[in-house]
């Protein structure tokens, strides 16, 4: 990396949930600002380790530049004004069976299927499961989809930055019916001990996958539900669903990476350090930047 001496250097090689900061220390020391679109829960949470080397080295680093946490915590930063409190976060994804998927992100969703993991719920930290919670959600043109429990960076940084949360669940969900069903099922033999990690079997199953894409079809999906209470103390709830066709879906969690190293190049940011991708793309901007794209949002107010 000293060689070629980068200005800019974006990490998308995961999965991230066993990795280190060995690039971005790389980056640190050669001077190079860092992006990576991770969704390791401790890996992004933990950036800000490097926080006081980046400083001093004057780079940026931003951990998280993809769907979660910068697309969701845009979101909540648009949203929270319009709560006196905001008590509670209910949203997930659901993916196109032919959407473009490979071998790193099926590893990590498989590295915590079946395991157990902890979020906020009801005021009190609560261990749940991968995959697990099954339930159905009905999308706006695309019906019914099911969702299981997904460990994402979110469940550590948003009770954090939102000290007023009282519950925070993040779901995600496979297309076909049978194809999460297995997954599910596969999460209890993990849960109870028959299989110790299904990580390894990362490889053979993603193939396996590409055998029922034509059961299916390019269309995923994404919802967030905030409730709270309003100014007068009653009970506020907004919808926010944005639905994503033509196989357009991947474009969105690599939308933030490519806005973040914009804004470093035309020096639109200035500050150094190591942070989450949070507060650094907002709502607008990153809708804008879908506009053009087979991707169409609604909100709702209750």
């Amino acid at each position: 990396m000293h060689k070629l001496k980068p200005n800019i250097v974006i990490h998308t090689s995961g999965p991230f949930q066993a990795q280190g900061y060995e690039v971005a220390q790389a980056c640190i020391s050669c001077g190079a600002h860092y992006i990576d679109l991770a969704d390791g829960r401790e890996f992004v949470a933990g950036i800000d380790q490097l926080d006081d080397k980046a400083k001093a080295a004057g780079v940026m680093l931003i951990s998280g530049a993809s769907s979660v946490p910068c697309l969701t915590s845009a979101l909540v930063e648009h949203y929270k004004d319009e709560f006196s409190v905001l008590e509670e976060l209910n949203y997930g994804i659901t993916t196109a069976q032919k959407t473009a998927r490979g071998l790193a992100t099926t590893a990590a969703i498989l590295s915590y299927t079946g395991k157990g993991f902890v979020t906020l719920a009801n005021g009190q930290p609560k261990t749940i499961f991968g995959w697990q919670s099954l339930h159905v959600r009905k999308y706006t043109g695309l019906g019914w989809r099911l969702l299981g429990n997904c460990n994402v960076p979110d469940l550590d940084l948003f009770p954090k930055r939102y000290p007023q949360l009282k519950t925070i669940r993040f779901y995600a969900g496979l297309e076909l019916p049978f194809v999460h069903f297995t997954l599910w099922g596969l999460s209890w033999l993990v849960r109870i001990g028959l299989i110790k990690n299904l990580q390894p079997a990362a490889a053979k199953m993603l193939k396996l996958s590409f055998m029922f894409d034509f059961l299916g079809t390019e269309n995923s999906g994404f919802h967030m539900t905030l409730i709270g209470k309003d100014n007068k103390g009653k009970t506020k709830t907004i919808n926010f669903e944005l639905i994503a066709r033509s196989g357009d879906g991947p474009y969105i969690p690599c939308m933030p990476a490519i806005l973040i190293a914009k804004k470093l190049a035309n020096e639109k940011i200035t500050s150094t350090g190591a942070t989450a991708c949070i507060g650094i793309i907002d709502k607008n901007e990153y809708l804008t930047a879908l506009k053009d794209l087979d991707i169409s949002w609604i909100q709702s107010a209750s």
